[in-house]
């Protein structure tokens, strides 16, 4: 009898959210067993993940307690865990600094000790950021760019990048970190400026809204579409040896190019009209340029983004729309 492939088994903390609802779809897709984990909230928020339930199994548990997350992956015994859950969004790490600090940078720490206890042998993905490197040292950014982070969450981030490569080297863990520039998608929080402006300019479109709010129009970022990188995740985690990768498109937009790609979308040329730059939207400390070199992941993995910027814009800005129609 051929011996049977035995399944693979996955377990992503941040599942409900936007890389968490794409990286289950792709593993699923690949024949993984997927465990997600969840918060325990009084609603539930699975609003990402409804199509996917009865295909993978929830955990209950928190980056916030160690013993939980240590009992979810002795139940698990995953081959893959993925810690995509942060306190993710740049302006509330201000006004919460120590518990971005708490989920952000402690709870890395927390899901490799939970790793190291009940499944040494486990492959590890931290989500770091291009937020690392805010006060950016060289142009394009690549895996030897000295980090200088802006903001409460990018300090967070180089913790939890830098807790990775110690357990790495200090308890053989297999532990990579992918230093993914900004990826939108139309699963994207509201709160975030690409989608802040997508639903911004679906609601001009169709009447409900009459401006749009907006802060500094001139920072750029390399934006990519998130479905391409939860494949890079997935890459990395497949190589015979643990390394850390830039992943990022190469190319940097502002947000004003952003605005006007997406009033394009709807025929609005006179875009202008409608946007508004509110200083209580400017952060303490900006992040004027990132851009990804990801040389080395195209090389070693084989990624490239597939997406472009205005495919991208174009799918969020139609989602929107629908969306808006709707409610």
């Amino acid at each position: 009898m051929p011996k049977t492939k035995k399944q693979k088994v996955a377990l992503i903390t941040g599942i409900t959210g936007q890389d968490g609802s794409y990286l289950a779809e792709f593993l699923l897709g690949k024949g993984y067993k997927v465990y997600g984990i969840t918060r325990r909230t009084s609603t539930m928020n699975f609003g990402r993940i409804q199509h996917l339930i009865g295909k993978l199994e929830l955990i209950q548990a928190d980056l916030l307690d160690q013993h939980s997350l240590t009992n979810a992956v002795f139940e698990a015994q995953p081959d893959e865990v993925y810690n995509l859950a942060a306190q993710s969004f740049v302006p509330t790490s201000w006004s919460q600094p120590v518990l971005t600090g708490e989920f952000t940078a402690l709870g890395v720490t927390r899901v490799l000790e939970a790793i190291r206890l009940a499944k040494p042998n486990t492959k590890f993905y931290q989500a770091s950021s291009s937020e690392m490197f805010g006060n950016v040292k060289e142009t394009p950014q690549n895996e030897n760019t000295p980090f200088y982070p802006r903001s409460p969450y990018g300090i967070a981030k180089v913790y939890g990048h830098w807790i990775a490569v110690n357990y790495r080297e200090s308890y053989d863990i297999f532990a990579v970190s992918g230093i993914l520039f900004n990826h939108e998608s139309p699963r994207r929080g509201l709160e975030f400026v690409t989608r802040k402006i997508s639903n911004g300019v679906a609601k001009i479109y169709l009447g409900k809204q009459k401006d749009l709010h907006l802060g500094n129009l001139y920072a750029h970022r390399d934006w990519g579409f998130a479905g391409d990188y939860v494949q890079a995740m997935w890459l990395m985690l497949q190589q015979k040896k643990p390394d850390d990768f830039v992943v990022g498109t190469g190319k940097s937009h502002s947000v004003r190019d952003l605005v006007k790609k997406a009033f394009k979308v709807v025929g609005i040329e006179n875009w202008e009209e409608y946007v508004v730059v509110d200083q209580k939207l400017l952060r303490p400390a900006e992040v004027d340029k990132l851009v990804a070199d990801s040389t080395k992941a195209r090389k070693l993995l084989g990624w490239r983004p597939k997406v472009s910027l205005e495919k991208l814009i174009e799918m969020m800005v139609k989602a929107d729309i629908e969306y808006e129609s709707r409610n």
